[in-house]
């Protein structure tokens, strides 16, 4: 952190201006609308998970509490964005603070690497519970889950320092117009006035061994679950586990597919508007798709939303 604010006393920029979408006052204040009930939606709909979870005692296993703690991550993910480019669409200004851009970028890509873990995690969960069942209680413990659950929180914080150090050690001199809604490493090395070649390679070998190496890893889990599937006599049987993973890998194609576009290979190469396009698309929304995705694959899971809802009826009601 005190390289940080070193860095933060030689740039002679003190904020930059997020441009976001331009386009007339009218279609600004349609987004806002717009972006305003999807992040409303987004936190009903997570939460709903969270304490459907929570109350439900037979969704107290580790499959569950791996959901409840990702949907709890989708609301800081989506929480580290959405209010400020809200804010932007009714300013005239646009403008974030030279360590509130960083800030930002900080945890945004931080809490970005933990979806990636938690997807890595709810994949090994699966692959233990379908292809070994009977050794799925003494691997899957509580003390494992635990584990789990804290590693997923703490592994893109810890990561994520390097990639933020390196950036904020560039010299900012003169340009501070980010062409984008949210303080983007790529636009935010394009503006630094230093030579960015070094930096730029460490943080595109970073992000490619990361997300080719966690998209990887739960290709060969679901892989080895199908596998497995296949060879279950009963057809309900397939059903239900068939169901549980095609949730799963929906929410893995969107993030996934969406990120690795944009980060892995020659993303930085696209048109500005693409890359607003994906950048929204895995930050706003897939955390939206999130909790319908799982509440309308999995009997479970309805079974309890249908529990809170009952229950908060009866509450109004008294």
């Amino acid at each position: 952190m005190k390289s940080f604010f070193n860095s933060l006393r030689r740039s002679t920029v003190s904020h930059f201006i997020l441009l976001g979408f331009s386009s007339s006052r009218e279609i600004q204040m349609v987004y806002f609308v717009v972006f305003s009930m999807t992040y409303i939606l987004t936190l009903m709909g997570n939460s709903a998970i969270i304490c459907a979870v929570h109350w439900d005692r037979h969704l107290h296993t580790p499959m569950y509490i791996f959901l409840r703690n990702f949907s709890f991550l989708e609301i800081c993910y989506v929480t580290t964005t959405v209010p400020n480019m809200l804010s932007n669409f009714l300013s005239e200004t646009k403008t974030i603070t030279f360590v509130g851009c960083f800030v930002q970028f900080y945890f945004f890509f931080s809490f970005g690497c933990d979806e990636g873990f938690y997807l890595c995690i709810m994949a090994f969960d699966r692959y233990l519970a379908i292809c070994r069942p009977l050794h799925y209680p003494t691997i899957m413990t509580t003390h494992l889950c635990t584990g789990l659950v804290i590693f997923g929180w703490s592994g893109g914080f810890i990561l994520f320092v390097i990639p933020v150090v390196l950036i904020s050690q560039l010299f900012y001199c003169g340009p501070n117009i980010i062409n984008h809604f949210i303080c983007d490493p790529v636009p935010l090395m394009a503006l630094s006035c230093s030579k960015a070649h070094i930096t730029k390679l460490i943080y595109s070998t970073f992000n490619s061994i990361f997300m080719v190496g966690t998209f990887i890893f739960v290709l060969i889990s679901y892989a080895l679950v199908i596998f497995s599937v296949l060879r279950i006599p009963s057809a309900a049987g397939k059903r239900k586990a068939f169901s549980t993973c095609a949730s799963h890998l929906a929410i893995v194609i969107l993030f996934f597919g969406s990120v690795m576009t944009m980060y892995v290979g020659p993303g930085s190469e696209q048109p500005v508007e693409f890359q607003k396009v994906m950048t929204l698309f895995y930050s706003v929304i897939t955390p939206l798709f999130n909790p319908l995705i799982y509440s309308l694959r999995n009997k479970d899971m309805k079974a309890a939303l249908r529990k809170v809802l009952v229950a908060t009826k009866t509450s109004r009601k008294t």
